[in-house]
Protein backbone atom coordinates (compact mmCIF):
# COMPACT_ATOMS: atom_id res chain seq x y z
CA UNK A 1 0.00 0.00 0.00
CA UNK A 2 3.01 2.44 0.41
CA UNK A 3 4.80 1.31 -2.32
CA UNK A 4 6.66 4.25 -4.44
CA UNK A 5 7.58 5.64 -0.96
CA UNK A 6 11.39 5.59 0.33
CA UNK A 7 12.18 6.39 4.33
CA UNK A 8 15.81 7.29 4.97
CA UNK A 9 15.92 5.73 8.44
CA UNK A 10 18.62 6.90 11.01
CA UNK A 11 16.89 5.71 14.06
CA UNK A 12 17.96 3.58 16.19
CA UNK A 13 16.97 0.96 19.36
CA UNK A 14 13.22 0.04 18.81
CA UNK A 15 11.27 3.47 19.32
CA UNK A 16 12.13 4.58 15.37
CA UNK A 17 12.86 1.24 13.99
CA UNK A 18 9.61 -0.14 15.18
CA UNK A 19 7.84 2.83 13.75
CA UNK A 20 9.40 2.31 10.10
CA UNK A 21 9.51 -1.81 10.11
CA UNK A 22 5.46 -1.34 10.29
CA UNK A 23 5.64 1.02 7.77
CA UNK A 24 7.60 -1.86 5.81
CA UNK A 25 4.50 -4.07 6.22
CA UNK A 26 2.89 -1.72 4.38
CA UNK A 27 5.14 -1.84 0.89
CA UNK A 28 7.42 1.09 2.15
CA UNK A 29 11.12 1.29 0.98
CA UNK A 30 12.85 1.98 4.17
CA UNK A 31 16.81 2.14 4.38
CA UNK A 32 18.09 1.66 7.47
CA UNK A 33 21.32 3.75 7.97
CA UNK A 34 23.56 1.98 10.28
CA UNK A 35 27.19 2.54 12.31
CA UNK A 36 29.99 0.81 10.28
CA UNK A 37 30.78 -2.38 11.97
CA UNK A 38 28.10 -2.75 14.83
CA UNK A 39 25.19 -1.48 13.52
CA UNK A 40 22.38 -0.47 15.02
CA UNK A 41 22.38 -1.54 19.19
CA UNK A 42 19.07 -3.31 18.11
CA UNK A 43 20.40 -6.15 16.45
CA UNK A 44 21.58 -7.46 19.77
CA UNK A 45 18.60 -7.41 21.50
CA UNK A 46 17.81 -11.06 21.56
CA UNK A 47 20.26 -14.19 20.89
CA UNK A 48 21.64 -14.19 17.54
CA UNK A 49 22.93 -17.39 16.43
CA UNK A 50 24.89 -17.87 14.53
CA UNK A 51 25.74 -14.18 13.53
CA UNK A 52 25.64 -12.19 17.10
CA UNK A 53 24.35 -9.17 14.77
CA UNK A 54 21.34 -10.59 13.87
CA UNK A 55 19.31 -10.64 17.56
CA UNK A 56 16.18 -12.56 17.29
CA UNK A 57 14.26 -8.88 18.36
CA UNK A 58 15.73 -7.61 14.88
CA UNK A 59 14.30 -10.05 12.64
CA UNK A 60 11.16 -8.71 13.94
CA UNK A 61 11.98 -4.88 14.23
CA UNK A 62 13.76 -4.44 10.96
CA UNK A 63 11.90 -6.63 8.85
CA UNK A 64 11.58 -5.52 4.90
CA UNK A 65 14.50 -2.93 5.01
CA UNK A 66 17.59 -2.88 3.73
CA UNK A 67 21.04 -1.41 5.18
CA UNK A 68 23.79 0.65 4.16
CA UNK A 69 26.58 1.73 6.73
CA UNK A 70 27.76 5.02 6.83
CA UNK A 71 30.23 6.99 9.15
CA UNK A 72 28.40 10.80 8.96
CA UNK A 73 31.61 12.20 10.39
CA UNK A 74 33.58 11.37 6.87
CA UNK A 75 32.50 13.58 3.91
CA UNK A 76 32.12 10.85 1.58
CA UNK A 77 30.06 8.85 3.67
CA UNK A 78 27.45 12.38 4.08
CA UNK A 79 27.77 12.87 0.91
CA UNK A 80 26.08 9.65 0.12
CA UNK A 81 23.71 10.55 3.01
CA UNK A 82 22.82 13.19 0.69
CA UNK A 83 22.32 11.91 -2.18
CA UNK A 84 20.08 9.49 -0.15
CA UNK A 85 17.78 12.22 0.90
CA UNK A 86 17.29 13.52 -2.31
CA UNK A 87 15.42 10.33 -3.49
CA UNK A 88 13.68 10.48 -0.55
CA UNK A 89 9.87 10.86 0.54
CA UNK A 90 10.51 10.48 4.42
CA UNK A 91 13.65 11.14 6.53
CA UNK A 92 13.40 9.90 10.13
CA UNK A 93 16.31 10.08 12.85
CA UNK A 94 16.54 10.56 16.81
CA UNK A 95 19.65 11.40 16.90
CA UNK A 96 19.63 14.55 19.45
CA UNK A 97 19.16 17.99 17.68
CA UNK A 98 22.51 19.80 18.20
CA UNK A 99 24.41 16.66 16.95
CA UNK A 100 22.38 16.36 13.76
CA UNK A 101 23.08 20.00 13.37
CA UNK A 102 26.49 19.62 13.42
CA UNK A 103 26.58 17.08 10.87
CA UNK A 104 24.37 19.40 8.80
CA UNK A 105 21.15 17.06 8.75
CA UNK A 106 18.86 19.28 10.39
CA UNK A 107 15.66 20.46 8.95
CA UNK A 108 16.34 23.01 7.29
CA UNK A 109 20.12 21.15 5.81
CA UNK A 110 17.60 18.84 4.35
CA UNK A 111 14.98 21.14 2.77
CA UNK A 112 17.58 22.20 1.04
CA UNK A 113 18.60 18.81 -0.38
CA UNK A 114 14.93 18.00 -0.67
CA UNK A 115 12.72 20.92 -0.27
CA UNK A 116 9.43 18.74 0.42
CA UNK A 117 11.08 15.98 2.74
CA UNK A 118 9.08 14.68 5.48
CA UNK A 119 11.78 15.88 8.06
CA UNK A 120 11.00 13.23 11.16
CA UNK A 121 12.38 14.19 14.49
CA UNK A 122 11.65 11.34 17.34
CA UNK A 123 13.10 13.03 20.57
CA UNK A 124 13.04 12.17 23.97
CA UNK A 125 11.30 15.04 25.10
CA UNK A 126 9.73 17.87 23.21
CA UNK A 127 12.37 20.54 22.05
CA UNK A 128 10.45 23.53 23.36
CA UNK A 129 10.60 22.36 26.88
CA UNK A 130 13.28 21.92 29.59
CA UNK A 131 13.64 18.18 29.03
CA UNK A 132 14.74 19.33 25.85
CA UNK A 133 18.82 18.14 25.80
CA UNK A 134 17.74 14.87 27.90
CA UNK A 135 18.78 11.29 26.83
CA UNK A 136 15.51 9.01 27.39
CA UNK A 137 15.22 5.29 27.12
CA UNK A 138 11.98 3.24 28.06
CA UNK A 139 12.78 3.09 31.75
CA UNK A 140 13.31 6.76 31.53
CA UNK A 141 9.86 7.80 30.10
CA UNK A 142 8.42 4.92 32.36
CA UNK A 143 9.57 7.01 35.65
CA UNK A 144 8.74 10.33 34.46
CA UNK A 145 5.05 9.64 33.15
CA UNK A 146 3.87 8.16 36.31
CA UNK A 147 3.77 4.84 35.25
CA UNK A 148 6.41 3.14 37.78
CA UNK A 149 3.60 4.34 40.29
CA UNK A 150 1.19 1.81 39.21
CA UNK A 151 1.76 -1.61 40.52
CA UNK A 152 2.56 -0.06 44.17
CA UNK A 153 -1.07 1.44 43.57
CA UNK A 154 -2.41 -2.20 42.88
CA UNK A 155 -0.12 -4.61 45.22
CA UNK A 156 0.64 -2.48 48.16
CA UNK A 157 4.26 -2.93 47.67
CA UNK A 158 5.49 0.56 47.77
CA UNK A 159 8.30 -0.15 45.24
CA UNK A 160 8.17 1.81 42.29
CA UNK A 161 8.43 -0.60 39.26
CA UNK A 162 8.61 -0.73 35.69
CA UNK A 163 5.85 -2.61 33.43
CA UNK A 164 7.99 -5.67 32.15
CA UNK A 165 7.66 -4.21 28.47
CA UNK A 166 9.15 -1.77 26.43
CA UNK A 167 5.82 -0.57 26.53
CA UNK A 168 7.35 3.38 25.91
CA UNK A 169 9.27 2.94 22.92
CA UNK A 170 6.57 0.53 21.06
CA UNK A 171 3.83 3.33 21.81
CA UNK A 172 6.20 6.62 20.55
CA UNK A 173 6.76 4.04 17.55
CA UNK A 174 3.24 3.98 17.08
CA UNK A 175 2.90 7.25 17.30
CA UNK A 176 6.07 8.10 15.07
CA UNK A 177 4.46 5.63 12.08
CA UNK A 178 0.85 7.65 12.33
CA UNK A 179 2.65 10.78 11.91
CA UNK A 180 4.48 9.93 9.20
CA UNK A 181 1.51 8.67 7.16
CA UNK A 182 -0.15 11.60 8.06
CA UNK A 183 2.70 14.17 6.70
CA UNK A 184 2.51 11.87 3.78
CA UNK A 185 -1.17 12.85 3.05
CA UNK A 186 -0.64 16.30 3.56
CA UNK A 187 1.71 16.39 0.88
CA UNK A 188 0.19 14.28 -1.08
CA UNK A 189 -2.60 16.99 -0.69
CA UNK A 190 -0.62 20.31 -0.83
CA UNK A 191 3.08 18.82 -2.44
CA UNK A 192 4.79 20.41 1.25
CA UNK A 193 7.27 18.37 3.46
CA UNK A 194 7.33 19.55 6.60
CA UNK A 195 9.11 18.94 9.98
CA UNK A 196 7.30 16.49 12.08
CA UNK A 197 8.69 15.82 16.26
CA UNK A 198 7.93 12.86 17.65
CA UNK A 199 8.28 13.62 21.62
CA UNK A 200 8.47 9.85 23.57
CA UNK A 201 7.72 11.53 26.89
CA UNK A 202 4.64 13.41 25.52
CA UNK A 203 3.62 10.38 23.09
CA UNK A 204 3.68 7.89 26.38
CA UNK A 205 1.78 11.23 28.67
CA UNK A 206 -0.81 11.11 26.07
CA UNK A 207 -1.23 7.21 26.19
CA UNK A 208 -1.16 6.52 29.81
CA UNK A 209 -3.68 9.51 30.67
CA UNK A 210 -6.32 8.67 28.56
CA UNK A 211 -7.47 6.63 31.56
CA UNK A 212 -5.47 7.45 34.42
CA UNK A 213 -5.89 11.30 34.36
CA UNK A 214 -9.22 10.55 36.05
CA UNK A 215 -11.21 13.06 37.93
CA UNK A 216 -7.68 15.09 37.63
CA UNK A 217 -9.05 16.19 34.23
CA UNK A 218 -11.31 18.78 35.69
CA UNK A 219 -10.46 22.41 37.18
CA UNK A 220 -10.50 22.13 39.85
CA UNK A 221 -10.19 18.55 40.34
CA UNK A 222 -13.12 16.31 41.65
CA UNK A 223 -10.67 13.44 42.81
CA UNK A 224 -6.99 12.08 42.56
CA UNK A 225 -5.44 10.36 38.84
CA UNK A 226 -5.61 6.84 38.61
CA UNK A 227 -8.38 4.65 37.00
CA UNK A 228 -9.97 2.88 39.87
CA UNK A 229 -10.78 0.07 37.52
CA UNK A 230 -7.70 -0.57 36.58
CA UNK A 231 -6.00 0.18 40.26
CA UNK A 232 -8.19 -2.39 41.83
CA UNK A 233 -6.21 -4.87 43.74
CA UNK A 234 -8.99 -7.33 43.48
CA UNK A 235 -8.98 -7.31 39.06
CA UNK A 236 -6.73 -10.18 38.70
CA UNK A 237 -6.69 -13.64 37.17
CA UNK A 238 -9.04 -15.73 38.94
CA UNK A 239 -8.24 -19.07 40.06
CA UNK A 240 -9.24 -22.03 38.75
CA UNK A 241 -9.08 -25.77 39.81
CA UNK A 242 -6.41 -26.25 37.56
CA UNK A 243 -4.87 -22.19 36.45
CA UNK A 244 -6.43 -18.97 36.16
CA UNK A 245 -8.73 -17.41 34.37
CA UNK A 246 -9.45 -13.79 32.99
CA UNK A 247 -13.53 -12.65 33.32
CA UNK A 248 -14.94 -9.12 32.38
CA UNK A 249 -18.09 -8.72 33.99
CA UNK A 250 -18.14 -5.37 32.15
CA UNK A 251 -22.01 -4.30 32.23
CA UNK A 252 -24.40 -4.68 34.67
CA UNK A 253 -25.72 -7.40 32.59
CA UNK A 254 -23.16 -9.32 32.25
CA UNK A 255 -22.76 -9.05 35.99
CA UNK A 256 -25.81 -9.85 37.00
CA UNK A 257 -25.76 -13.06 34.42
CA UNK A 258 -22.52 -13.80 35.75
CA UNK A 259 -23.12 -13.93 39.86
CA UNK A 260 -26.81 -16.10 38.14
CA UNK A 261 -24.28 -18.87 37.50
CA UNK A 262 -22.32 -18.86 40.71
CA UNK A 263 -25.71 -18.93 42.22
CA UNK A 264 -24.98 -15.49 44.44
CA UNK A 265 -27.44 -13.22 42.67
CA UNK A 266 -28.48 -12.54 46.01
CA UNK A 267 -25.50 -10.38 45.98
CA UNK A 268 -26.19 -7.69 44.15
CA UNK A 269 -29.76 -6.88 46.44
CA UNK A 270 -27.63 -6.70 49.97
CA UNK A 271 -27.19 -3.14 52.02
CA UNK A 272 -23.59 -3.72 51.63
CA UNK A 273 -24.01 -4.06 47.74
CA UNK A 274 -26.22 -1.52 47.26
CA UNK A 275 -24.22 1.22 49.48
CA UNK A 276 -21.05 0.60 48.07
CA UNK A 277 -22.31 0.91 44.55
CA UNK A 278 -24.03 4.42 45.13
CA UNK A 279 -19.79 5.23 45.69
CA UNK A 280 -18.83 3.45 42.59
CA UNK A 281 -17.35 1.46 44.20
CA UNK A 282 -18.91 -2.18 44.33
CA UNK A 283 -16.30 -4.39 41.67
CA UNK A 284 -14.14 -5.29 44.69
CA UNK A 285 -17.11 -6.97 45.75
CA UNK A 286 -18.13 -8.70 42.72
CA UNK A 287 -14.37 -9.80 42.52
CA UNK A 288 -13.74 -10.86 45.93
CA UNK A 289 -17.19 -13.47 44.93
CA UNK A 290 -15.89 -14.53 41.76
CA UNK A 291 -12.30 -15.05 43.17
CA UNK A 292 -14.39 -17.33 46.43
CA UNK A 293 -16.07 -19.40 42.86
CA UNK A 294 -13.69 -19.73 39.87
CA UNK A 295 -11.82 -22.97 42.28
CA UNK A 296 -15.13 -24.96 41.86
CA UNK A 297 -14.38 -25.84 38.14
CA UNK A 298 -11.67 -26.28 35.72
CA UNK A 299 -10.49 -23.68 33.21
CA UNK A 300 -11.82 -25.50 30.54
CA UNK A 301 -15.56 -25.93 32.44
CA UNK A 302 -15.69 -22.58 33.42
CA UNK A 303 -15.00 -21.11 30.00
CA UNK A 304 -17.36 -23.46 28.06
CA UNK A 305 -19.89 -22.28 30.24
CA UNK A 306 -18.96 -18.39 29.93
CA UNK A 307 -19.03 -18.98 26.50
CA UNK A 308 -22.67 -20.47 26.33
CA UNK A 309 -23.71 -17.31 28.68
CA UNK A 310 -21.75 -14.78 26.86
CA UNK A 311 -19.44 -13.68 29.50
CA UNK A 312 -16.41 -12.75 28.29
CA UNK A 313 -13.27 -14.37 29.31
CA UNK A 314 -10.13 -16.03 28.72
CA UNK A 315 -7.63 -18.81 30.24
CA UNK A 316 -4.50 -17.14 31.57
CA UNK A 317 -1.12 -18.08 29.21
CA UNK A 318 2.44 -18.18 29.74
CA UNK A 319 4.41 -16.15 27.30
CA UNK A 320 6.00 -19.74 26.15
CA UNK A 321 2.45 -20.75 25.03
CA UNK A 322 1.84 -18.15 22.92
CA UNK A 323 3.27 -19.19 19.95
CA UNK A 324 1.32 -22.21 19.58
CA UNK A 325 -1.87 -20.69 20.38
CA UNK A 326 -4.79 -22.26 18.44
CA UNK A 327 -6.16 -19.06 17.09
CA UNK A 328 -2.94 -17.75 15.79
CA UNK A 329 -2.38 -20.40 14.12
CA UNK A 330 -5.46 -21.11 12.28
CA UNK A 331 -5.03 -17.22 11.08
CA UNK A 332 -0.87 -17.38 10.28
CA UNK A 333 0.15 -15.06 12.74
CA UNK A 334 3.25 -16.68 13.71
CA UNK A 335 4.79 -17.92 9.97
CA UNK A 336 7.96 -19.87 9.84
CA UNK A 337 10.70 -18.86 7.58
CA UNK A 338 14.59 -19.48 6.53
CA UNK A 339 16.70 -16.16 6.60
CA UNK A 340 19.65 -16.74 4.59
CA UNK A 341 21.75 -15.79 7.53
CA UNK A 342 20.29 -16.99 10.58
CA UNK A 343 18.07 -20.28 9.28
CA UNK A 344 14.93 -21.31 10.65
CA UNK A 345 12.88 -18.48 12.48
CA UNK A 346 9.29 -17.44 13.30
CA UNK A 347 8.21 -14.41 12.00
CA UNK A 348 4.97 -12.11 13.26
CA UNK A 349 2.51 -11.23 10.48
CA UNK A 350 1.49 -7.82 10.13
CA UNK A 351 -1.91 -7.75 12.49
CA UNK A 352 -3.56 -5.65 10.50
CA UNK A 353 -5.27 -6.82 7.24
CA UNK A 354 -6.77 -4.85 4.46
CA UNK A 355 -9.21 -5.56 1.55
CA UNK A 356 -7.88 -3.79 -1.25
CA UNK A 357 -4.80 -5.69 -1.45
CA UNK A 358 -3.49 -9.24 -1.69
CA UNK A 359 -0.61 -10.35 1.26
CA UNK A 360 2.57 -10.07 0.22
CA UNK A 361 6.15 -11.81 1.21
CA UNK A 362 7.90 -9.56 3.81
CA UNK A 363 11.69 -9.11 3.47
CA UNK A 364 13.97 -10.29 5.63
CA UNK A 365 15.99 -8.00 8.41
CA UNK A 366 19.32 -6.76 6.81
CA UNK A 367 22.49 -7.84 7.75
CA UNK A 368 24.61 -4.61 8.40
CA UNK A 369 25.72 -2.91 5.15
CA UNK A 370 23.87 -5.76 3.83
CA UNK A 371 22.86 -3.79 0.94
CA UNK A 372 25.16 -1.06 0.97
CA UNK A 373 27.33 -1.57 -2.42
CA UNK A 374 23.87 -1.99 -4.29
CA UNK A 375 22.80 1.43 -2.50
CA UNK A 376 25.66 2.86 -3.67
CA UNK A 377 25.31 1.76 -7.16
CA UNK A 378 21.62 2.95 -7.07
CA UNK A 379 22.91 6.54 -6.28
CA UNK A 380 25.60 6.90 -8.83
CA UNK A 381 23.44 5.47 -11.82
CA UNK A 382 21.16 8.23 -10.96
CA UNK A 383 23.82 10.76 -10.92
CA UNK A 384 24.59 9.55 -13.81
Amino acid sequence: MLEGIRIVDLTTVIFGPYATQMLADLGAEVIKVETPGLGDVSRYLGNGVPDPTMGSIHLNVNRGKRSIALDLKKPEDAAVLRDLIATADVFFHNVRGKAIARLGFDYDGCRAIKPDIVYVHGTGFGQDGPYADLQAYDDVIQAATGTTSLLPRVDGDPRPRYLPSLIADKVAGQYGAQAILAALVHKLRTGEGQAVEVAMFECFTSFMMVEHLRDATLDPPIGPAGYPRQLDPTRQPFPTSDGYVAIVPYTPESTARLLGLFGSAALLDTPEFEAAKAKGQHMPIVYTEIARQTPAKTTAQWLALFAENDIPAMSVRDLQDIRDDPHLAATGFFRHRVHPDVGSFYEMQPPVKYGAVSPRDIGFAPKVDGDGAAIRAELAARRG
